[in-house]
């Protein structure tokens, strides 16, 4: 069965959605890719940023660092996964059928095709990674509810992804999913079987 990467959403930390996630995650029957938002550890990031008047270079550093450290809690929610800090550690965790949970600062520090801008979330880098690990389906799940079907304009024109997800979409070149708390139930069940919960997401342009 094919690799699915799934980005976690900020708000889902102080749910009790999240374990219910990360269970029915775990019951994918191929590989898994967890990409973590920021968390709480984004939101004293963003504070900081914005409170010390901080240049987009080094508010993205930080935003970033608060990504692994929610990678980090993420793991320790659900032990088990690997926490994968750069391609060869997420390759290797992919190939043993590990669940990776991904710490992305050491890659997007790299990564020349990622500008530093506050335009860019852990949407954006869950697409741009979905597309770097030729990931067969992309799930963003949040905690608000997309109607369906829903586009990529909608979704950023709403903040219910970043501004500049539309464009990288593109770069994950599979299927884009979008879930909510209404589609918790049953989760489990349809992941196990291969299907994706959520709502279709189309790369129209459309509002």
């Amino acid at each position: 069965m094919s690799l699915l990467v799934a980005r976690i959403g900020d708000g889902l930390a102080a749910t009790p959605h999240l374990k219910i996630w990360l269970d029915a995650l775990a019951a994918w029957p191929g590989s898994l890719a967890i990409a973590p938002g920021g968390g709480p550890f984004g939101a004293a990031a963003r504070s900081a940023s914005e409170a010390m008047g901080l240049n987009a270079v080094v508010a993205q550093k930080i935003a970033l660092m608060a990504m692994d450290q929610y990678a980090v809690a993420l793991a320790a929610v659900r032990p088990s996964p690997v926490i994968a800090k750069t391609e060869d550690e997420l390759r290797a965790a992919i190939a043993s059928r590990r669940i990776a949970v991904w710490a992305p600062a050491r890659m997007i520090a790299a990564a020349s095709d990622i500008p530093a801008t506050s335009e860019i979330s852990s949407d954006s880098l869950a697409a741009w990674l979905a597309g770097k690990l030729g990931a067969a389906q992309l799930l963003l799940i949040g905690d608000n509810d997309p109607p369906t079907p829903v586009s990529t304009a909608w979704l950023a024109k709403r903040a219910m992804v970043d501004a500049r997800f539309p464009d990288f979409a593109t770069m994950a070149r599979c299927p884009i999913w979008i879930a909510g708390p209404s589609a918790c139930l049953g989760a489990e069940e349809m992941l196990a079987r291969g299907a994706l919960p959520g709502a279709r997401v189309t790369a129209m342009r459309g509002t």
